[in-house]
């Protein structure tokens, strides 16, 4: 069952990301790039949640790569509410 939820997870992510680069190709404003890139990193750190509970089992460890791909998600965020906000 926590699976699904992993996976459910990352689905939410990725979705997430996709609207909102969509919106901003459309509108060009540059926060919801941030938004989007961020959202990305965040799809990519549950689908190795997903690889590493499911898939791996308890041979490999990935939770420092989560950590990592969920820190730089992070900071693209922060660069940009920090820096490039209008």
């Amino acid at each position: 069952m926590a699976g699904f939820f992993y996976s459910l997870c990352a689905l939410t992510a990725a979705l997430c990301a996709l609207l909102q680069l969509r919106a901003f190709h459309r509108s060009g404003y540059r926060l919801l790039l941030w938004g989007g890139v961020c959202f990305a990193g965040l799809a990519l750190n549950n689908g190795l949640l997903v690889v590493d509970k499911l898939i791996l089992g308890a041979d490999i460890d990935l939770f420092t790569y989560r950590l990592v791909v969920a820190l730089a998600s992070v900071v693209v965020l922060l660069y940009g509410l920090i820096w490039d906000a209008d």
